[in-house]
C-alpha cells in the first residue's frame, strides 16, 4: 500500500511474517508483535500494525535462536516457501 505523501510502499509487520512463512500464522505474528518480542530498526514493537518497508531491519525469537532479517521486498501474497525466501535477507541466526 503506497503512502499517498510519497513515501515508500509499506507493509503491516504481522502480514510480512507470515507472507514470507517467518511466523506459522498470522495471529502468531500479531502475538509476537503485541506482546513486545519484535525488534524493528533495534526499537522495540508492540503493535501488529507497525509498518515494514524494504530495507527494514527486523529481530524476532525463533524456534532456533533469535533471528535477523533485512526486508528486500514486500510480497503481495502469501506464496510457497521458495517465492518467500527472495523478500528478505537472512542476517543472523543463533543463541
Amino acid at each position: 500500500m503506497a503512502d499517498p505523501g510519497g513515501a515508500a510502499p509499506s507493509q503491516r509487520i504481522d502480514k510480512f511474517l507470515w507472507f514470507t512463512h517467518l511466523a506459522k500464522s498470522r495471529s502468531a505474528a500479531q502475538k509476537l508483535a503485541q506482546d513486545g518480542h519484535i525488534r524493528l530498526n533495534g526499537r522495540r514493537i508492540e503493535r501488529a500494525h507497525a509498518a515494514v518497508r524494504t530495507g527494514d531491519l527486523v529481530t524476532f525469537p525463533h524456534s532456533l535462536g533469535v533471528r535477523v532479517v533485512r526486508i528486500v521486498a514486500l510480497p503481495a501474497r502469501r506464496g510457497p516457501a521458495l517465492e518467500a525466501r527472495d523478500c528478505y535477507e537472512e542476517l543472523k541466526t543463533g543463541h
